[in-house]
């Protein structure tokens, strides 16, 4: 049977090729050479099904890794089919793509692209990348099949000779290139086999060829029949004096003799061949899942909920995706997608498959409908991908509508964790927004978490069922819809001084603190046209105001005309907008208000870099509010020419400024100088 030969393409230069262009993944020749002995076991297992083959009653199926750091090689074994000389003069010796021109010609730019290992049957050849010389021993489970030796030397040629394996399957040995020699490290073989092999459906075993042997002790019932004992280990009894009732004592014996046995260490496979996403979710305990999630991402912080893919029509798809628990303020927002194929790893966070405000997300997909192979190019042309990702949006929807229903508890617990990613979603994916519009929360300023229709009835709003209901009834086409104002918060302890005064009259608003709440209550009012969203200092309520007595009326003008002249005056500003209101607290003496439209124009420019705009051009510009009540307001407007007055009013603007937002670093400089000034003249 000996043959020479040369392999069966039309370049010298697919060796140098392979190497160069793949060489970005030179690790994943582990992965491919593991996976081909998987798929070798799988098939013959489909066989035995079939009723073609028998397996002997001793056989375990498996797939052995032997390193030899000394030697510089690397042998994979299986014992799955195997291969006959012609099956190798076949899928060996014919790299599987038409026309090696063919070949050269699509892939000769595309150096840094996408991977193109398996693409046209190289999953063999990525041996290459490591190894100047590669063998294959190989003994088909056909009856009567012969062994078969073939090696290579990193060219166009190679031998083929009758070969000396015993048991079926296929041995391939790797002589490592100098460059390569930390994969024949048995901690470096590990690291990469668990990267892309860790829930390959058949046990993976590694070994060091030069390693001492390691032992275990182990009880006499625990052992079987594969264990090699080393030294039988007896324990004699364990006894104890008591001191019987009549006072005398004897020798009782507490634990009896028992042996154990010293065997060699049992081999552990480095692969979980029954991984959690492949059960069903009854099945599954939430100890297991928050198991599973420490053990694939390394995460020790407990997640906060998880949602089990499991999806047959119109395509196969299984999976656990895990809701992180994030710090923002030291933790990436970006999660870790882990993609497989059959349980063998292809990438981690192909971002075409998760919609993007979900990317926070950290689990495992496994789709058999995903080429092994997959390139980004390939997906975001791929409508399949399209139909993932929105099946994963669906559930993800589904999922949190659940929790809302069943386990409203919890899902409050979660919310302010998860809701800026729910709130992007919905900006984003408007089938989402549409899923979810019941189940968002909004928190008000007693930290109670209310639904959009809750906020709106607890400000005298009708929800949109009753405005439905009334315009079926009402005859008027071109009834206007009113509006309903929920007042909002952005900054707990900034906003303080509004938020009190709201408190004292029975008034209540929800905390928006997120950049992305302003986005997203611009689009809550264009989908719902009867409520409309203003940060309690927008403006002064009229719950807030005390009335103005009719007799009052002209001096209470008066008095306003003057403070505006004033104020003006000493803050050298002729446009400030200032109006005097009868506060209900007299505690407070100024306010600073900025309508909702600007305010929501000023966050627009920041946040498309025109910041540095004037911001008045669009009516941007703060009001001052003065409490007419208030003695410091009182003696500014019966002591115009006074000599403190400018001091005042100038802290009067500050303080209502510190209220409403930070000051900038002038203003900061001058206010602190100041108030110090201020305390000077206490002490006079």
């Amino acid at each position: 049977m000996a043959k020479s030969g040369s392999l069966s393409i039309n370049s010298e230069n697919i060796f140098p090729i392979i190497k160069k262009w793949l060489y970005s993944d030179h690790d994943i020749f582990y992965r491919e050479l593991i996976s081909n002995g998987c798929d070798a076991i799988t098939k013959l297992k489909k066989l035995e099904m079939m009723g073609e083959w028998e397996k002997p009653e001793d056989m375990e199926f498996k797939i052995q890794v032997t390193v030899n750091p000394e030697e510089k090689t690397i042998v994979v074994e299986d014992n799955g089919m195997g291969m006959t000389e012609d099956e190798v003069d076949e899928y060996i010796n014919q790299i599987a793509f038409s026309g090696a021109q063919d070949f050269l010609s699509k892939y000769k730019d595309k150096a840094n692209e996408d991977q193109i290992i398996g693409h046209f049957g190289l999953g063999f050849y990525s041996a290459f990348m490591v190894a100047d010389k590669v063998t294959i021993d190989s003994l088909s489970y056909r009856k009567d099949a012969k062994p078969v030796h073939w090696e290579s030397e990193g060219g166009t040629e190679f031998d083929m000779k009758d070969g000396d394996k015993e048991g079926i399957g296929t041995r391939i040995t790797l002589y490592l290139n100098e460059d390569s020699t930390e994969f024949a490290n048995e901690y470096r073989a590990r690291e990469v086999i668990e990267k892309y092999c860790s829930f390959m459906p058949v046990p993976i075993y590694l070994t060091n060829a030069k390693a001492e042997p390691e032992y275990e002790t182990i009880e006499k019932d625990e052992l079987n029949e594969k264990d090699t004992i080393v030294e039988t280990i007896v324990e004699e009894a364990k006894t104890e004096e008591k001191e019987k009732e009549d006072g005398t004592k004897e020798v009782v014996e507490v634990s009896p003799a028992r042996e154990k046995y010293k065997i060699l260490k049992r081999p552990v496979s480095l692969s979980d061949v029954n991984p959690l996403w492949n059960k069903h979710p009854n099945e599954c305990t939430e100890e297991e899942y928050k198991s599973f999630y420490r053990k694939v991402f390394m995460d020790f912080k407990e997640p906060l909920f998880w949602i089990h893919l499991n999806m047959d029509y119109p395509f196969n798809l299984k999976g656990i995706l895990y809701f992180p628990k994030i710090n923002t303020e030291y933790d990436s927002i970006e999660g870790k997608i882990k993609l497989y194929n059959n349980q063998v790893f292809i990438a981690d966070n192909i971002k075409e498959v998760i919609p993007e405000f979900l990317m926070v997300l950290k689990g495992v997909i496994d789709c058999p409908d995903l080429p092994l192979n997959v390139s980004r190019s390939a997906l975001q042309n791929d409508g399949f991908v399209t139909k993932v990702a929105d099946y994963i949006s669906k559930k993800v929807a589904d999922k949190l509508n659940g929790m809302f229903k069943t386990d409203r508890e919890n899902y409050e617990k979660y919310w302010d964790d998860i809701s800026p990613f729910i709130k992007f979603g919905c900006l984003k994916d408007e089938k989402f927004g549409e899923k979810v519009k019941d189940s968002m929360l909004f928190k008000n300023l007693d930290h109670k978490y209310l639904t959009l229709e809750d906020c709106i009835k607890a400000n005298g709003g009708e929800t949109a069922e009753e405005t439905k209901a009334e315009e079926t009834t009402d005859s008027e086409e071109t009834k206007e819809t009113p509006k309903t104002n929920i007042f909002y918060v952005t900054n707990e302890q900034q906003q303080s001084q509004y938020i009190n005064m709201f408190k004292e009259q029975g008034q209540d608003a929800v905390i928006l603190a997120h950049n992305i709440d302003s986005a997203f209550i611009t689009y809550l009012e264009q989908k719902h046209d009867n409520v409309k969203f203003q940060r309690i200092d927008a403006d002064v309520h009229e719950s807030l105001k005390a009335e103005v007595a009719e007799e009052e009326k002209e001096t209470f003008q008066k008095n306003a005309d003057s403070l505006t002249e004033i104020f003006r005056k000493v803050l050298n500003n002729e446009k400030l907008d200032v109006k005097v209101e009868k506060l209900k607290d007299e505690n407070i003496a100024s306010m600073a208000v900025l309508s909702e439209e600007s305010r929501r124009m000023e966050e627009m420019m920041k946040m498309y870099g025109m910041g540095g705009m004037d911001t008045g051009m669009f009516g941007g510009q703060a009001s001052l509010i003065l409490n007419a009540d208030h003695p410091l307001v009182q003696y500014v407007v019966e002591n115009k020419e006074g000599e403190n007055v400018e001091l005042i009013c100038k802290q009067l603007y500050d303080l209502a400024l510190l209220a409403h937002k930070p000051l900038s670093p002038q203003e900061m400089t001058a206010f602190v100088q100041r108030s110090n000034q201020i305390m000077m003249l206490l002490t006079k």
